[in-house]
Order: structure tokens, then sequence, then C-alpha cells
């Protein structure tokens, strides 16, 4: 197999992009140590050092527009849209750009999460172009008025993906080719949920609730109330120190298997960690994105999941939510987590076979100044 110098364009749009791509990377560096692996992202710098293998790089790059957040459950449509339509209008030069990048730098692979300037820049190059998530982008435009041109010209790049490594609870993906279905990607706790409460110094005998809205942040919230629920101890922003949690050796995946459910908005990393470590979700609505209804419904067959209207998010009025999505039986399915072992093989796998394609084209190629001959 040639040296794997592997590319991967990840979203910027908030942290469920990065975390699942950042585990497929860990992995494909555990099974090909020698692997140089690059992230082309607008993503928090902060994100990759905490998460990614040291040897990975990140290269900061616009990548894609994704959807424009006022605060964590909130979005503008008009200017998701606006904003994508310019970034397109420069389209070709981007991908000019990133060709030539991919090439200087000797990339061998691109995944993209799911930008399709990766897509277009691996073609552009000569080389794989893989796609990885549980949506595309024409998809969740299409849902937006005046949004036709913009999902057009993202849907053709995509048709250019040399293979889709599809996520559970995915919608979209109908403009590209070859398709396979994979299992959830997730961060896994190793470790006791006892352990990891005494390192992080919380009680082990009072129910922990995790309040988690992601980057994009949630003010407004009832705090004096919610630190009087009843029977709860809510684990609100700042209460539990990130820094001290990675400096501890523990990751955000640990607090996650240690308390006994997450407050936050659905999206993929949160559901498919919670799915990870069995933790029930109690979710709230985040304004018009598509891909919130295909997460609803799936929810139930992994999780334990129940749904609080904002109005009683902001106010706390929490327990009886809580109390009703703790007292859910088992959901009927179990999926298996191991999505990044998954991927990281069938990364692997079309490097082997762009490099066999490269030598066999390179074997059938006359010497120089030789003729050519054809028979009929």
């Amino acid at each position: 197999m040639p040296p794997l110098t592997a590319i991967f364009y990840i979203s910027g749009h908030g942290f469920g992009h990065a975390s699942r791509s950042i585990e497929v990377i860990n992995t494909l560096i555990a099974r090909e140590p020698a692997a140089r692996v690059v992230i082309r992202s607008e993503v928090a710098p902060w994100l990759v050092a905490r998460l990614a293998h040291p040897s990975v790089t990140l290269e900061p790059a616009a990548c894609d527009t994704g959807v424009v957040q006022l605060d964590s459950l909130t979005l503008d449509a008009p200017a998701t849209i606006e904003r994508a339509r310019a970034f397109m209008s420069t389209f070709p030069a981007r991908v000019a750009a990133e060709a030539a990048w991919l090439k200087r730098v000797g990339a061998t692979v691109v995944v993209a999460d799911l930008p399709p300037l990766g897509i277009a820049a691996a073609q552009a190059a000569g080389i794989p172009g893989l796609a990885l998530g549980n949506f595309t982008w024409d998809w969740i435009y299409a849902a937006y008025p005046d949004s036709t041109d913009v999902v057009a010209a993202i849907a053709e790049v995509y048709r250019a993906t040399t293979l889709a490594l599809r996520l559970p609870m995915n919608g979209g993906f109908a403009t590209t080719p070859n398709v396979i279905d994979l299992p959830f990607v997730a961060r896994r706790s190793t470790r006791e949920p006892g352990e990891i409460r005494d390192r992080l110094r919380l009680p082990r005998d009072e129910r922990l609730v995790l309040a988690s809205f992601g980057g994009y942040g949630l003010a407004g919230l009832q705090v004096e109330v919610l630190r009087k629920i009843t029977g709860y101890r809510v684990l609100l922003p700042g209460d539990v120190d990130e820094t001290a949690i990675y400096d501890l050796g523990l990751g955000y995946e640990d607090l996650l298997r240690a308390v006994d459910v997450v407050v936050s908005k659905p999206g993929y990393g949160i559901i498919s960690e919670c799915v990870a470590h069995r933790t029930p979700l109690l979710y709230t609505s985040r304004g018009h994105f598509a891909e919130y209804d295909v997460l609803v419904a799936a929810m139930p067959r992994f999780l334990r999941a129940g749904f609080v209207p904002q109005d009683d998010l902001f106010a706390g009025r929490w327990r009886a939510h809580l109390d009703a999505v703790l007292a859910q039986p088992a959901p009927p399915e179990e999926p298996a987590t191991n999505g990044a072992e998954l991927a990281a093989e069938l990364i692997e796998q079309e490097i082997r076979k762009s490099g066999d394609q490269e030598n066999s084209a390179t074997a059938a190629k006359p010497p120089a100044g030789s003729a050519r001959i054809t028979t009929l």
C-alpha cells in the first residue's frame, strides 16, 4: 500500500462532525502508525489538541458554511442559504487551490465530513474522495426557501464521491454513489461510573444531570431553579472544568458515562455517545433543521429519550421530564458502536485500490518512443 497521507475536510458546524471524524482518525493512526493525517477545517484548534492523536496537524481553512446559528437552538435559514451561495460562487477557484495543495502535500486520500470542497478537490487531484457522515448538505439546504441553485451545485459535486461511508440516523446521500452503511462512530469510555465520579469529585449518591448544549452556548436558563430540583444535581456549563477533565486523563465521553441523564439538543454526536454509554437523553427542539426529525424518529430504537419543550427547559421545569425518561424501559436495540474501526479499514482499502490502479496504469503504458500497435 502506498504511504498513507489522509486529509480530512471537516465541517466547522458544531462539534459533532469533528469529534466523530477524529475518532476515525485516531483509529486509522492506531492501525497505521506511520500515517500522516491533516485536518482541513475551521474547527476550534483546542478541540483538535484535546481529542486528536499528537501526530495530527490542523490546517485551518474555510471548507463549507454549515448553518448560521444564533445560539444552540436558533438558526437563521435565509442567512444560511445566502452564505452558502456566496461560498459556491467562488467554488471553482477554491477547488483549484485545494487540489494544488493536496498534490503539494502528497495526499493519497481525502475524507470529507461532509464539505463538498473536499470531494471536488480530491477529484481534481486524482485521488479517492470519501464522504463520511449522517447527512449531506444538499439535503439539509433543500429544506430552506430559495435554495434550488445551491442544492443543485452541491449535489453535482457529491456525484464525484468515490465512496460514501453513511452513519446511522441519516438523511440525503441520494447524490453520492457507492454508499456503505456503518455502525455508530462514537467515543467510548473504558472506565466505571464510580471511578469517574471519584476522579471528578462528583458525588456517587446523587442523580447527576449533564446540561450539554455545545459550542454555540445557551443563555436564559433559570439557573437558581435548576439548582433546587429535588432529587437531582444539575451540572451546568462551568460546573465541571473541561480542562481538568483532560488533565486527569479523562474525556467528555467519561463524563457522559458517569451521569444519569443528559439534557441537550438532538445531534449526531451527543446521541451516538449516549447510545454508546446507555445514558438517557432529554432533548428539546432546535429550529428548522432537516436532521432533527430523522434523529427524533430514530432515537427510541437505541436509547431512552424524552422531549422537554423549550418553555419548560428555560424555566427550569425539568423534574417531571427527568423522572419520565429515567422510568422508560431499556430500548429495543443495542446497536454496534465500532463504526470508526470499519471506516478506517475502508479508507485503507480505497488507498490500496487506488495504488493498484495507478500501478496497473503505469505498467500498461508503452515505453517512451515505442509504437502503439492496434489490432482489429
